[in-house]
Order: structure tokens, then C-alpha cells, then sequence
């Protein structure tokens, strides 16, 4: 059976976007991330460490303006071909309203750079 790529499955649109981000464990083991794209259903993190597909995270972001912290599970993983960098997509799980008003104010900045045309 041939794979399906993410891209053409995906529902929600996806931004590259560059912010700061912690995945913490279930037991309490601190992975520092970096966030490098972003929709309203999940993000795509980049680690020194893998994080197995289907482990359970709680996500925290922080653009150094605003910050929110959501719960996720890492759905696929990318090897770092050896350079020793793991990239990782989380879906997001269930996430209370008040940590969701960070993630719908960058969907909205970026929804508008990107249709924005720019200046002559």
C-alpha cells in the first residue's frame, strides 16, 4: 500500500512559523523543541531527541510575546539523517480555551503576511 503524504490529507492550513517549545513527558522528562510550522490542529517540532510516535505530550510555546501550553501526541517522526536532529508532528489534544487564544492570534498573523502582498 503506497503512503498517503500529510500534505494532501491535511484539513487545516499549516504556517511555517519559529517559536520556542518544551515537550514534557509523561514523566516529567523535559524535551526543549523548536516549533517551526503551525495550524489550528498541531505543529511540527524539531528536538536533539526522538520522542516516539504515539507518546503523549504537553506542549509549551512561547514566541517570546505570548506563550501557551497544550496537550498533543506525536503522530509521525522524521530521522535527522544523521545530523542528530529528530522533526516530529503533534496533533493537538484537547485544549482549554484561554491557551487557545494564543494559537488563534499567531494562525491570524500569519493567515494575513501571507495575503498580504508586498509593498513596491
Amino acid at each position: 500500500m503506497g503512503e498517503t503524504s500529510f500534505a494532501v490529507r491535511r484539513a487545516n492550513p499549516r504556517y511555517a512559523f519559529f517559536a520556542e517549545a518544551e515537550a514534557t513527558l509523561r514523566d516529567g522528562t523535559s524535551v526543549p523543541a523548536q516549533v517551526s510550522e503551525l495550524s489550528s490542529r498541531g505543529c511540527y517540532i524539531d528536538t536533539l531527541e526522538a520522542i516516539p510516535i504515539g507518546t503523549e505530550v504537553r506542549l509549551r510555546i512561547s514566541d517570546g510575546i505570548q506563550s501557551c501550553e497544550v496537550p498533543g501526541r506525536v503522530i509521525y517522526m522524521h530521522s535527522g539523517y544523521g545530523m542528530g536532529i529528530f522533526g516530529m508532528g503533534v496533533v493537538f489534544g484537547n485544549v482549554a480555551a484561554e491557551q487557545f487564544g494564543a494559537i488563534n492570534q499567531w494562525l491570524r498573523d500569519l493567515a494575513m503576511r501571507k495575503t498580504v502582498p508586498p509593498p513596491c
